[in-house]
């Protein structure tokens, strides 16, 4: 009797440590995984903090000048522009000064390796002047279309691959500022760069 107890007092011992050691094992290869993502989002972050220094030294006066921003949250990094640097009043067709400041945010951009380009278009809620409303009935259209040609010049021009690029018309529905004031409506009307992981 004793022989049997001690035979099943073994086997119990043996399956108790066979679903430890998977355990550990398991929590290993856990905490593997955890080190090696913190890795890789540690170096995407390193990263993105060196575009967002090239950026910011190449688009110097214009940051100075209040027309754009830059903003890095974690691992997205955004280029936010008033319309009047691109386009003029109620167009979507990029100005001669807005492509050279494209070309400069393009040629950082292209560097960032496998990382989503989304451009944004926003506008305020001012309706479409009568004389543009068969071009852009109404605030959808424009806002796209602005989007659309920045990422055709960026993938035209700059040679940023297409697949990597998203234009998005926003239209008047994410204002950032009231559209009460002319201020706050020559804020919401902007062009948004955003890298994405």
């Amino acid at each position: 009797m004793k022989t049997v107890l001690v035979i099943i007092a073994l086997v119990f011992a043996g399956v108790a440590y066979y679903f430890y050691a998977a355990k550990t094992k398991a929590e290993a290869e856990h905490q593997t995984k955890i080190s090696t993502i913190s890795d890789e989002k540690e170096s995407e972050i390193s990263h993105l903090k060196g575009t967002y220094t090239q950026l910011e030294a190449r688009l110097k006066n214009e940051i100075e000048q209040g027309q754009i921003k830059i903003v890095q949250l974690s691992d997205r990094l955004s280029v936010i522009m008033v319309d009047k640097v691109l386009f003029p009043s109620g167009e979507a067709e990029i100005t001669p000064e807005g492509l050279k400041v494209l070309e400069r945010i393009g040629d950082v951009l292209k560097e960032a390796k496998n990382k989503i380009i989304r451009v944004e278009g926003y506008t305020d809620n001012v309706q479409i002047d009568k004389r543009l409303q068969k071009k852009y009935p109404t605030n959808w259209e424009l806002s796209t279309a602005r989007a659309t040609n920045v990422v055709r010049f960026l993938q035209e021009k700059i040679g940023i691959d297409g697949g990597l690029l998203q234009p998005i018309g926003m239209s008047e529905y994410h204002p950032i500022a009231s559209n009460e004031t002319p201020e706050g409506r020559s804020q919401n009307r902007r062009i948004e760069i955003s890298l994405l992981p």
